[in-house]
C-alpha cells in the first residue's frame, strides 16, 4: 500500500575526493545519479542518463531504461574524462566525451563464509606461523609447540606439557622482534548439542535428525592458559592464571611494539569483572592494566570498546562506571587513568574514528538534549584530553553522517518517525548547512490516507523517568470509534528497539493496525542506550521486560486518547520478544488479554549461553526459575498462541515445547503452531495469517474468514 510512495530519500553517499561525492536519488519518476561539488556548492547529474542507458543497452544486449539504471562503485578519473563503475556482474569504463562504454572486467562476488553463529571457538590456523623476520616457523604437532629454523631446516620442540585434554592452539603470535612467542593452551569444554527433527526435507521422504553445538547457561567453557617462549634460549615461561582463573573468555592478544610485553582481555564468567592484563615478556609476570567491575553486569557484548593509540602507550576505553557509557584515556604502562574523555548524563553510542595525529575522537551519542528524544543519534568530536567537545549535528532528528576524507565537509541526513528525511551538506565547524541536497516528498503517501506515527512519552514506574514509544493508527482511523491495543514487544537488554527513523511503513506495526487496532511499541526499563541504572532493571530479572513501565505508558496514552481501549490489550513478539509476550499472560494477565509468542526463550536456562548469562548472570540460581514462563505456566490467563520453527537453531525449539507441555499439565487452553522446516522466525506467511486471525478473533470478537475460500476466489 505504501511501497515506493516516498521520494528524494537517498541512502548512500560516496566521496570520490575531498570535495566531490555522488549519490543516487529516488525522485518520483526516475532514479538519478547526482554529483556534488562541496567547494563550489553545486549539484548536477553525474552523467547523461539517456546516453548511458543507450550504451548499456548495446553492450548488455538488453533494454536499460534511463529511469532505472542500476550501477554502483562510481569513480571519476582525476581528469574527469572517464567514469568507472560496475553493475552486479561486470565492470565498465565510460568515456564521458563520446559515451563509448567498454567492459573492463568482471565482478568477483565474494562468498561469505557460512559459519554457525553458535560456534564460540576461534577459527584455528592450520598452516605454520612465520616469525616477523621470516627466519622461523612455529606450528603445533602432537598437541605441542614446535619451531623450525628456515636456514638450517632444524626442527625443535618448545613445549612438552601439551596433551589431548590440554593442547596448544595453532593460533600462535610472534613478538615483533621475532625473539618470543605467545601461545596458549586450551582445556576444551564439555560438548552440548541440541537436536531437532526436520520433518519434511525437500530432498527426501524420510525426516532428518539435525544437531548443533549449543552451549547453555551453566555449561562448562574452554579454559585458556597463555604461555610464553623465548626462542633463542628455547625457554618456556608458564604464566600464572590467578588473575584470569574464572574465564568466560580470553582474547585480543597484542604485543607491545617494542616486544617488552603483551596484553590480552579477560572476561570473567558472570560478566561482573572485565580486565586488560599485561604480561612482562621477560618474566611472565601478570599485571592488571584495566580492571572494570560492576555489581550487576558489564555490557561487554554491546558497549565494549578499546583502542590502542598509535605510537603511544595509551588505551582509549569505554566504561559505564559513572552511570553512563563514556570514554577514558588510560596509561597502558601504569594502568592509571590519564583523564575521562567524555562525561555527562548521556551515553556514547559508538566511536566512529580516531585521529591519532590530531588526538581527536569522532563519536555518536544520544540523550544530549533535554528537549529531544533521548535515543536520537547525534555526532560529535572531542580531543583526547576531554577538551574542545565539538557538536557536529544538532537538529531534532536521528542523524546519519558521511564525512569527506579530510572531514572538512559532510553529508547529514536526519529524520524521525514523524519527520521525513532531510539531506543537507555541511562544513565542519559551521552550524548552518551550506547546501540543501534533498527534502523527502511524502505527498503520494498522504494521498493514500497514510497516518503519521506519533511519538508518545509517559512517566515510568519511578514517576520521574520518561518512557518513549510510538503509536500507529490505521489509515481509516476514526476518533469516534474505540480500538483494541496491540503492543509489539522486543525487550532484549542488548539494545533499544522503538524505531527512530522515518519509514513509510513499519512492517511489524502498520499491517496489524490496518485490521482495526492501535499498535504501539515501547522501550521500557531494562533496555539499553539510556543510563546504567535504566539498563540494570533487567539484571537477573528478564521476566520484568519493562512491563511496569509499559502498562503505565499504555494507560497514559489511553487516558489522552479515549478511543484507545486499555481493557482490550494484545501483545506479540519474537525470540526475546516471544519470551516477553508469553510473560505478559503469565506474570501480567491483570493487563494483557491476548498474546502471540514466536520462537520464545521461555526459560533462560534453555537458551544460548552468551545472551542469557550476560543479563541473568552466573552461577545459575533460583532467579533463573523465577523468570521462567515454564515454571509459572499455571499462572497463565488469557488467550495465548505459541509459534515455533521446528529447526530453530537460535532459540532451542524445546523451550516452546516445554512451555506447551507445562501449559497442558496445568490444564490451560492455548494454540500451538509448529512450522515445518522453519528456523528462527516470526512465523512467515502462514504464521502471520494465524497471528492476525488470532487477534481479530480474540480482541475484535470477529470470526476470521476462511482462507481456503479467499485463496480460491
Amino acid at each position: 500500500m505504501f511501497k515506493n510512495k516516498v521520494f528524494n530519500t537517498p541512502d548512500s553517499f560516496q566521496w570520490v575526493n575531498e570535495k566531490e561525492f555522488w549519490y543516487k536519488n529516488n525522485s518520483e519518476n526516475t532514479d538519478e545519479y547526482l554529483l556534488v561539488d562541496a567547494k563550489l556548492k553545486s549539484q548536477k547529474e553525474a552523467f547523461d542518463h539517456i546516453r548511458l542507458a543507450g550504451a548499456l543497452s548495446e553492450v548488455l544486449d538488453e533494454e536499460v531504461k534511463p529511469t532505472s539504471i542500476k550501477i554502483s562503485e562510481l569513480n571519476f578519473t582525476e581528469d574527469e574524462q572517464y567514469l568507472d563503475f560496475q553493475n552486479d556482474s561486470l565492470k565498465f569504463r565510460l568515456n564521458l566525451s563520446d559515451y563509448h562504454l567498454a567492459v573492463t572486467g568482471s565482478v568477483n562476488k565474494k562468498e561469505q563464509e557460512k559459519r554457525y553463529w553458535g560456534d564460540r571457538r576461534e577459527k584455528e590456523k592450520k598452516e605454520p606461523v612465520p616469525s616477523s623476520n621470516g627466519r622461523y616457523k612455529a606450528f603445533i604437532k602432537n598437541f605441542n609447540l614446535f619451531l623450525v629454523d628456515k636456514n638450517s631446516g632444524e626442527e625443535e620442540q618448545l613445549s612438552f606439557d601439551g596433551s589431548k585434554g590440554f593442547y596448544y592452539s595453532p593460533n600462535i603470535i610472534w613478538s615483533p622482534d621475532s625473539k618470543k612467542i605467545l601461545a596458549y593452551k586450551v582445556k576444551p569444554r564439555q560438548e552440548h548439542k541440541i537436536y531437532f527433527v526436520e520433518s519434511s526435507p525437500e530432498e527426501q521422504l524420510q525426516p532428518k535428525l539435525q544437531s548443533r553445538d549449543y552451549l547453555k547457561p551453566g555449561d562448562e567453557l574452554d579454559f585458556k592458559s597463555p604461555q610464553l617462549f623465548h626462542v633463542s634460549e628455547k625457554k618456556h615461561i608458564p604464566i600464572p592464571s590467578d588473575l584470569f582463573a574464572s574465564q568466560y573468555n580470553l582474547f585480543n592478544y597484542k604485543w607491545f611494539d617494542d616486544s617488552s610485553a603483551f596484553t590480552f582481555e579477560y572476561n570473567q564468567r558472570g560478566h561482573q569483572v572485565y580486565r586488560i592484563l599485561k604480561v612482562n615478556a621477560e618474566t611472565g609476570k601478570v599485571e592488571v592494566i584495566i580492571d572494570e567491575t560492576s555489581p550487576t553486569f558489564i555490557d561487554y557484548s554491546g558497549k565494549r570498546y578499546r583502542y590502542d593509540v598509535e605510537g603511544e602507550n595509551e588505551i582509549i576505553w569505554a566504561s559505564e562506571r559513572d552511570g553512563y557509557n563514556h570514554l577514558y584515556l588510560y596509561d597502558a604502562v601504569t594502568g592509571k587513568i590519564k583523564n575521562q574523555v567524555t562525561s555527562g548524563d548521556w551515553p556514547v553510542r559508538k566511536v566512529l574514528e580516531i585521529d591519532d595525529d590530531k588526538r581527536q575522537i569522532y563519536f555518536t551519542a544520544s540523550g544530549f538534549d533535554n528537549d529531544q528524544d533521548p535515543y536520537l543519534i547525534h555526532y560529535f568530536r572531542i580531543d583526547f584530553d576531554g577538551r574542545n567537545l565539538t557538536r557536529i549535528t544538532s537538529e531534532n532528528g536521528n542523524h546519519k553522517v558521511t564525512f569527506s576524507p579530510d572531514h572538512k565537509y559532510y553529508v547529514d541526513q536526519y529524520s524521525r518517525v514523524d519527520l521525513p528525511p532531510v539531506t543537507v551538506l555541511k562544513q565542519t565547524g559551521k552550524k548552518k548547512p551550506i547546501m540543501e541536497l534533498q527534502m523527502a516528498d511524502i505527498s503520494a503517501l498522504e494521498k493514500n490516507n497514510w497516518k503519521m506515527p506519533e511519538v508518545f512519552t509517559a512517566k515510568g514506574r519511578d514517576g520521574t523517568t520518561d518512557i518513549w514509544g510510538v503509536i500507529v493508527r490505521p489509515t481509516n482511523f476514526d476518533p469516534n470509534k474505540t480500538y483494541p491495543i496491540i503492543e509489539y514487544i522486543y525487550a532484549g537488554p542488548h539494545s533499544s528497539f522503538v524505531p527512530k527513523e522515518f519509514h513509510s511503513q513499519y512492517s511489524t506495526l502498520q499491517p496489524l493496525a490496518e485490521l482495526g487496532f492501535i499498535v504501539v511499541q515501547i522501550d521500557g526499563m531494562g533496555t539499553s542506550n539510556r543510563s546504567k541504572a535504566f539498563h540494570d532493571v533487567c539484571w537477573q530479572n528478564l521476566k520484568d521486560s519493562g512491563f511496569p513501565d509499559r502498562k503505565l505508558w499504555i494507560k497514559a496514552a489511553a487516558e489522552k486518547y479515549p478511543y484507545m481501549d486499555d481493557e482490550r490489550v494484545g501483545i506479540r513478539g519474537t525470540s526475546a520478544g516471544g519470551q516477553s509476550a508469553g510473560a505478559a499472560l503469565v506474570f501480567n494477565s491483570d493487563f494483557y488479554d491476548v498474546a502471540v509468542a514466536s520462537c520464545g526463550c521461555h526459560d533462560n536456562r534453555m537458551d544460548k549461553i552468551w545472551w542469557n548469562e550476560q543479563w541473568m548472570g552466573y552461577p545459575i540460581g533460583p532467579h533463573y526459575a523465577a523468570s521462567s514462563n515454564i515454571e509459572h505456566a499455571d499462572k497463565l490467563k488469557g488467550n495465548l498462541m505459541l509459534i515455533v520453527g521446528e529447526v530453530d537453531d537460535n532459540v532451542d525449539p524445546a523451550s516452546t515445547m516445554q512451555f506447551a507441555d507445562a501449559l497442558i499439565k496445568a490444564n490451560k487452553d492455548f494454540e500451538l503452531v509448529v512450522l515445518p522446516g522453519e528456523s528462527h522466525t516470526s512465523g512467515g506467511e502462514f504464521g502471520e495469517r494465524k497471528r492476525r486471525d488470532f487477534f481479530v478473533e480474540h480482541l475484535l470478537n470477529v470470526k476470521p474468514p476462511s482462507w481456503d475460500k479467499i485463496y480460491q476466489d
